[in-house]
């Protein structure tokens, strides 16, 4: 890749991280309707587990890992508790409608960044506020044509707290990065959504999986491990441009829900939706 530019590589493998995104957030809000949030989060989850345990294996256990663990944990149930809400608005709402909410977990994280001491500068307070209207209009806006048994709203208030728990499980990952090998920054969500969620479910026999849901929930372990894996390699080269060009994933998964799933907007839930696309982009370069 030397020949290559770092802005280059960045944007190839941060495209590479949106990709990924945005098709598990279509798998997720087909397999949703088939099993639920619950079961789609554990089966995720688990199969993330399988694929990631070689790798961890491989990278040794780390010198300082015990001084991490409080962090992990909040990283592990922050990510799995914001899979299973955002496979909830995807059961009762739109695709284009929620993945810009989610995308927002960067907005987020900054806030948390704040509140433990960082300083916030008046553009990225601006941003925020930016945010906060897009995710209003989205909310408000009416739908030329809604799905069935759709609910906007709840979509909204749905993407919103998945956003929130995303946003602490980015910043509680950020702060593990630097310590911790690819595999063990991995590896929180994964044990948690096994232990936390699959097992119990096991336990209750209601870990449901059908033979329809079975290529959807396995594409998506595999899409947030390998999207995660990509982010980090455009990362080392350029952490702004990798993390523009993975906020798109919410334009993305859009347009794909509008091409193979016909979900139309209407204009002012667009509008919405180009507020959030653009003001998380600007967040991201200004950040």
């Amino acid at each position: 890749m030397a020949r290559y530019s770092p802005a280059v590589i960045s944007i190839v493998f941060g495209l590479g991280t949106a990709v990924c995104f945005a098709s598990s957030s279509l798998f997720s809000s087909r397999a949703v309707r088939m099993i639920g949030p619950w079961s789609v989060a554990a089966w995720t989850m688990l199969i993330g587990l399988l694929l990631s345990l070689p790798f961890v294996v491989l990278a040794g256990i780390p010198e300082d890992l015990g001084d991490h663990v409080g962090w992990m944990l909040l990283a592990g149930a922050g990510n799995v508790t914001g899979l299973v809400l955002a496979a909830a608005a995807f059961r009762v709402g739109k695709v284009g409608v929620a993945t810009p909410i989610l995308a927002t977990e960067g907005a987020v994280a900054a806030v948390a960044a704040a509140i433990l001491g960082e300083s916030i500068a008046p553009i990225v307070a601006l941003l925020l506020m930016a945010i906060v209207l897009g995710i209003v209009i989205s909310a408000t806006a009416p739908d030329p044509e809604p799905l069935p048994h759709e609910r906007p709203v709840l979509t909204v208030v749905l993407s919103s707290a998945g956003a929130l728990a995303f946003g602490l499980s980015l910043y509680a990952t950020g702060t593990i990065s630097d310590d911790l090998p690819i595999a063990w920054v991995l590896l929180p969500a994964r044990v948690v959504g096994v232990v936390a969620l699959a097992i119990p479910l096991l336990i209750l026999g209601r870990l449901l999986l059908t033979r329809r849901a079975l290529p959807l929930v396995g594409a998506m372990g595999v899409l947030e491990v390998v999207g995660f894996v990509l982010f980090a390699i455009g990362a080392q080269y350029q952490v702004a441009v990798t993390s523009v060009m993975a906020s798109q994933f919410a334009p993305i998964a859009a347009l794909l829900a509008y091409f193979i799933f016909r979900e139309k907007l209407g204009r002012l839930q667009i509008t919405g939706v180009a507020i959030l696309v653009v003001s998380v982009t600007a967040l991201t370069l200004v950040s």
